[in-house]
């Protein structure tokens, strides 16, 4: 008698979105994602039509804010409902092949999880130079062998298993414009300053803070051939360097004693003594 084999049902997989404001960009992204078996947005305190749009391209919208992209991508991984999570930035883009290499890795690796070389569009122009041309970023898992991430800021995952690495790059879609650049730095610089300070950092000074920006723009300007990439590759160096002079100076600034806000609480009151004794 002839035994009929059961057909396995291929992987399923969810692509998990973190998104803040992206009205302008989710469409797109969650366009390139239609062919995932779920579309998950963490919308971390949007106060545009994100939501919206993404519940229009049929995803599921959790809303949940955190400064941590950690906390983010783990609210994502407890909501996810398939084996598979794929995780994404609103400025990130599948292309055709990159789908169907991870469909074909999904139903064929041993490896827990898959890395995939971002494409750095910055400014218009592909980066090859200046730090960008060796992006790669692990963001497929098998839910269960991922435990969650770590990390404030330049978060990490914590996974068992081994990592596969794709041939088909992750287009990224950055530094689109000065303006949305400079909110991001104001952001995540202020973070980046606060973490030094808690880590203890060496008290800074005035020569610390030109040491650190210049040093930036050093090594990606020329260190990593950023000039390579013309004057985008010079930009986006000096932008670099730009974002570091911030984070020390806002580290000095914190590490004033007493702190700024109390020595201009008592600067307030000696004025309002001055008036007093009139």
């Amino acid at each position: 008698m002839m035994m009929t084999k059961l057909a396995t049902k291929p992987p399923q997989l969810t692509a998990i979105v973190i998104a803040k404001n992206e009205a302008k960009m989710i469409s797109n992204c969650l366009q390139t994602l239609q062919w995932c078996d779920e579309l998950l947005v963490i919308d971390n305190g949007s106060s545009d039509q994100t939501a919206k749009l993404a519940e229009d391209f049929g995803a599921k919208v959790i809303g949940f804010e955190s400064q941590s992209f950690a906390r983010l991508r783990d609210e994502g991984l407890k909501r996810a409902q398939h084996d598979w999570v794929f995780y994404l930035d609103a400025d990130e883009r599948v292309t055709p092949t990159l789908a169907k290499e991870i469909q074909v890795q999904l139903e064929t690796t041993q490896a827990g999880a898959l890395r995939i070389r971002r494409t750095n569009i910055c400014y218009g122009k592909e980066f090859r130079h200046g730090g960008w041309q060796k992006d790669y970023v692990t963001r497929v898992f098998q839910k269960k062998l991922l435990a969650g991430w770590t990390g404030k800021v330049h978060e990490s995952p914590v996974f068992d298993g081994g990592v596969a690495t794709l041939q088909t790059p992750l287009i990224h879609l950055t530094h689109r414009n000065t303006t949305g650049g400079l909110k991001k730095t104001m952001h995540w610089t202020k973070i980046e300053a606060e973490l030094l300070v808690k880590a203890k950092v060496s008290s800074v000074g005035f020569k610390t803070i030109l040491r650190k920006g210049l040093l930036e723009f050093w090594r990606r300007a020329i260190w990593q051939r950023g000039y390579q990439d013309g004057t985008q590759g010079l930009i986006e160096a000096l932008v670099q360097a730009i974002n570091k002079f911030l984070i020390y100076i806002q580290v000095w600034e914190l590490q004033q004693r007493p702190p700024l806000a109390d020595q201009y609480q008592q600067l307030e009151a000696d004025i309002t003594k001055l008036w007093e004794q009139q």
